[in-house]
């Protein structure tokens, strides 16, 4: 079973409803057909150098997407900041990547926002 990564650490699966997955090779003109009305929208990625599921991320929540948008692949702890930044609300990895990487290397990037480059020149 998968481990579903957030904020506050490890979390097994709580979603119940209907969820849609979208591939990284998805149509962007596509994407508001397909999103609309989803419970929650799975990006997949294949393998964790594919990034084009975080362009994807960021087109669905300009597109008003409000719902729960989870990344679900073998991303590593270090992409965890720019896949919330771009969107996402969760990530869901396989349960080796989550023995190779423990939930204090994905805990230690959870303060995503702080470490913007652009809250740093706000500021």
């Amino acid at each position: 079973m998968s481990v579903i990564v957030r904020d506050d650490g490890f979390h097994e699966d709580d979603f119940t409803g209907a969820s849609l997955d979208i591939a990284p090779e998805t149509d962007a003109g596509y994407l508001p057909a397909l999103i609309d009305g989803a419970e929650m929208i799975r990006v997949l990625f294949p393998t964790f150098s594919d990034g084009r599921g975080f362009s994807l991320a960021r087109r669905i929540r300009a597109l008003g997407y409000s719902g729960r948008l989870r990344a679900a692949g073998p991303l590593i702890a270090d992409q965890y900041a720019m896949a919330r930044r771009v969107g996402f609300d969760e990530v869901e990895i396989p349960p080796e990547l989550a023995e190779r990487q423990p939930q204090a290397q994905w805990l230690f990037r959870a303060d995503w926002a702080a470490h913007d480059y652009r809250a740093r020149l706000a500021g």
